[in-house]
């Protein structure tokens, strides 16, 4: 799911910026999943809040949260980079996704992300 994201805000942008398009997909992908997994680590932090689970601090969560952000962006960063984006824009051949939906994705991730920390 996430490759054929990279791919389209790729191709999308390849048109008009040329290789400033490699800079602005990463971006975006970096973002998406950031945001994907803020809602994710929220959603276990407020099941647990409301479970009476004293599992973590709030500093502690967002230590983990920045530590595991900052290894998925290393991750996407060898992923997307070289040999496997072209492989995989031979593979993808789909009807394109409108740009501005693939761009409020990662922000309606994150408007979930902060309303569910606002679970007491």
């Amino acid at each position: 799911m996430l490759d054929a994201f990279y791919i389209a805000i790729y191709s999308y942008y390849n048109k008009t910026l040329g290789k400033k398009s490699l800079n602005i997909a990463a971006l975006y992908i970096n973002l998406l999943s950031g945001s994907i997994l803020l809602v994710l680590a929220a959603f276990l932090m407020g099941f647990a809040r409301q479970m009476n689970l004293p599992m973590m601090s709030d500093t502690k969560f967002w230590v983990l949260f920045s530590l595991v952000t900052l290894m998925v962006t290393f991750r996407n960063w060898l992923y997307y980079n070289g040999k496997k984006r072209h492989i995989l824009k031979a593979k993808t051949k789909g009807k394109p996704t409108s740009i501005y939906l693939l761009w409020l994705l990662p922000f309606g991730c994150m408007l979930v992300g902060i309303s569910l920390l606002q679970i007491p």
